[in-house]
């Protein structure tokens, strides 16, 4: 059974098809590679990658359709989608390239698959990676499923519009679709195969790491004057495998079922519902390298809330899913063992 994955060159991705192949499933990589890493796919994974645009209306509905090497034999029979661009300064200072590339990628996609199950009578599911970042400034922690989404930024709008083009589409045609809003995801395969390599890297842990590796190694710290114990935003930190773990959950679901049993996705938070301030990591990770870091604080980053956690509640009662990492330390060593396996590839 091949599933399609947008963005699976990417971080969550290639762990998420890492974990669907360990399922006896066939992953098939869809990535403009702009962030995504080609090596990961062909070389760690060893799994096909169709390099292109996931709104190419043509080399989608060739995949679609069986009209394409790749699937021709075996169709894709559910869509995996977290192809985006995540970097909240950036979508402040350039929302076009978020609206476009997020949203309008994404509506075409689901429009292809919508055609294309109108043409063969299938539904095609859909597992969307959407964001805390949709909640804004939440008045309560921690956050559920229910609570109001107001984000304060280009990205979690984009991501807020996509859910609400997936709610319309399985309300008016029955698309099935299931949608998590995940928290930071961190952390690394355990077995150091794959990690986190972004450009520009943006994330707390490996910008710890890689600063506590260099030799005159420094980080900056974004406001220290929110309010919170520290002064320092506080976040849930996810394992990327447990994240992985929940799409696979999540998609089972979904192709267990011919036709959703209603006409609405499925939404789950996928958290650890503990939260650690910038300084509580920095800390964890100096206690695992041995060593201080250096650390400036400047001001605030526009976009950022001061507190997210979140309450998996509702995926735990209804998917099954319990995470395997929740132990900061754990998570930060993972991460660690990665980068010092990468050093010299980063």
């Amino acid at each position: 059974m091949s599933i399609l994955v947008t963005g699976g060159a990417g971080y969550i991705g290639s762990h998420t098809a890492k974990a669907l192949k360990k399922e006896n499933l066939r992953p098939i990589v869809l990535d403009n590679l702009v962030y995504g890493h080609k090596y990961i796919v062909e070389e760690i994974l060893k799994i096909p990658l169709v390099t292109g645009q996931i709104g190419d209306k043509k080399l989608l509905q060739k995949l679609l359709s069986c009209n394409h090497e790749l699937t021709k034999d075996d169709p894709i029979q559910g869509i995996i989608h977290f192809a985006a661009y995540a970097y909240v300064g950036e979508s402040c200072s350039d929302p076009i390239k978020y609206y476009k590339n997020n949203f309008i990628e994404s509506f075409n996609l689901f429009e292809t698959v919508l055609n294309q199950n109108k043409l063969s009578g299938s539904n095609i599911p859909i597992v969307f990676s959407s964001t805390c970042a949709t909640y804004g400034l939440p008045n309560e922690i921690p956050i559920k499923e229910n609570f109001e989404q107001k984000p304060i930024n280009p990205y979690g709008k984009s991501k807020l519009f996509i859910e609400e083009v997936l709610k319309d589409f399985a309300n008016a045609y029955g698309l099935s679709s299931m949608i998590f809003r995940y928290f930071n995801a961190a952390g690394a395969d355990p077995n150091g195969s794959l990690g986190e390599d972004h450009d520009p890297e943006t994330h707390l842990i490996p910008l710890v790491i890689k600063g506590l590796l260099e030799e005159n190694g420094f980080i900056n710290i974004f406001g220290n004057d929110y309010s919170t114990k520290d002064g320092t935003c506080i976040r849930d930190y996810i394992h990327v495998c447990d994240l992985a773990d929940a799409h696979v959950l999540g998609l089972k679901k979904l192709l267990k079922e011919e036709k959703q049993v209603k006409a609405y996705p499925y939404i789950y938070n996928l958290g650890n519902g503990k939260g650690y301030s910038i300084m509580d990591v920095i800390k964890a990770s100096e206690n695992i390298v041995g060593k201080q870091l250096t650390t400036k604080f400047v001001k605030r980053r526009e976009g950022d809330p001061p507190i997210l956690v979140a309450s998996s509640e509702k995926a735990k009662n209804e998917l099954g899913w319990m995470p395997k990492y929740q132990n900061l330390e754990e998570i930060i060593y993972h991460a660690y063992k990665w980068h010092i396996k990468n050093e010299k590839k980063i």
